[in-house]
């Protein structure tokens, strides 16, 4: 067994335990990620990039990287029946990045990691499974095993939970977590973009539920839209929209051309093509044949009352999930790791004052949470299934929405500034 000493230890290596990690190492705290996955995840799951989120990655050094990666996506098309009927401009919301960049989690997520390993390059500890944490005085021991091999033990002076909706940290701090599941069923796949909307997102409303779509570097579109009623349920939430974040691994490449699987496992990108055809036309929709990912997911919401207990600090997903659909709950992982670095040398200065310290950072972080979860709630609903009257309803918000002062607003929150 040998032992270790660091400032932080970061249990999850996702893009948020990434992010917190190069943002304490950047400050020069001696920081170790602990993640389970011996290797690379291999499809993508989160893909949308918010202005506040830009503005946090360039503090660590890597905007420019992203953004060169991946798609810039300037405005928001709202469609109905093949009509444009509403059109939301970024520019609009202002601020120093005044767009979304499209990119897969499993690229943001290599330049994240590239990123860390110029800063701490032996802080990434891959394959390696958290067994226990052991609390004390001046810190946290974290019992981690490696592989099938040696157990190592870290003291810690924190530890911060970035690992998901599951987290290890969350339980062993004893912080109280209840979710709310929503009836609401999605699937998703990636395909060759043949739409012609080129660097837009576009949203398609419609009866029977939404269909969005949203451009991918390489000449392809991510798709998602609304299952009907009557599908098997698809699993725990995770991975949609311009960017979702969490859940277990649902994210599989398409099963070519056989027939529908339950929505339990991976759906066939036939099932998935035939959906959006239904609802946007045949001409418009995207050919099963060029899939290369597909997924089924559910929705929750989970904020929880405190984010920390001691020296243990939970943030992202570990602390709130949100709904997938508007793409926000990898972005508000980072806005949490960016706060919590910018406090972290006071914490390690003064751990006894750590509750007071962490009091504020609660405080903005879960707000942003429940605010981001309000404008998740409005997506939804929106593009639920619905009957005739209530859809003619939907189409005069649509229209009232596509006004100056409205407007504004509307892309400000759609692009989580202030969050």
């Amino acid at each position: 067994m040998t032992d270790v000493d660091v400032d932080i230890a970061i249990v999850g290596g996702g893009p948020v335990g990434l992010f917190a990690a190069a943002a304490l190492a950047q400050r020069g705290l001696e920081v170790a990620v602990f993640e389970r996955r011996p290797t690379e995840r291999e499809h993508s799951r989160a893909i949308g990039i918010h202005p506040p989120a830009l503005a946090a990655l360039e503090r660590i050094g890597v905007a420019e990287r992203v953004i060169a990666a991946g798609v810039r996506i300037d405005r928001g098309i709202l469609r109905i029946g093949g009509e444009s009927r509403a059109e939301l401009d970024f520019a609009e919301a202002g601020g120093r990045f005044p767009f979304v960049v499209s990119l897969p989690q499993v690229e943001t997520e290599r330049i994240l990691r590239a990123r860390l390993a110029e800063l701490a390059p032996r802080a990434l500890r891959a394959g390696a499974t958290v067994e226990r944490f052991e609390r004390r005085a001046a810190g946290v021991t974290v019992l981690v095993r490696h592989g099938e091999g040696a157990l190592e033990r870290v003291a810690a002076r924190f530890v911060v939970g970035a690992d998901g909706a599951g987290s290890l940290v969350r339980a062993a701090a004893r912080i109280p977590s209840e979710r709310h599941d929503y009836p609401y069923r999605y699937v998703m796949g990636d395909f060759a973009d043949s739409t012609g909307d080129g660097p837009t997102a576009v949203l398609h409303l419609h009866p029977d539920g939404i269909v969005e779509s949203f451009p991918l570097p390489g000449g392809r579109r991510r798709w998602v839209t609304h299952v009907p009623d009557g599908a098997a349920d698809g699993p725990a939430q995770g991975g949609a929209g311009a960017g979702a974040e969490a859940g277990a691994e649902a994210d599989a490449r398409a099963r070519g051309g056989a027939g529908d699987t339950d929505l339990a496992g991976t759906p066939s990108a036939a099932l998935v093509a035939r959906l959006i055809a239904e609802r946007i036309g045949d001409g418009a929709a995207p050919d099963a044949a060029t899939a290369t990912m597909t997924s089924a997911f559910g929705v929750r919401r989970r904020i929880v009352p405190r984010m920390a207990d001691g020296r243990m600090i939970v943030i992202g997903d570990a602390a709130h999930e949100v709904s997938p659909i508007g793409g926000q709950g990898m972005n508000l992982g980072w806005l949490d790791a960016d706060a919590l670095a910018d406090l972290a040398p006071g914490l390690l200065a003064n751990p006894s004052g750590a509750r007071a310290l962490l009091a504020g950072f609660e405080r903005r972080r879960l707000h942003s949470a429940r605010t981001a979860s309000r404008v998740a709630e409005f997506n939804m609903s929106m593009g639920s299934p619905c009957n005739a009257a209530t859809f003619a309803l939907r189409g005069l918000v649509v229209t009232a929405a596509d006004r100056g002062a409205v407007r504004r607003r509307l892309a400000r929150a759609f692009t989580m500034q202030g969050l």
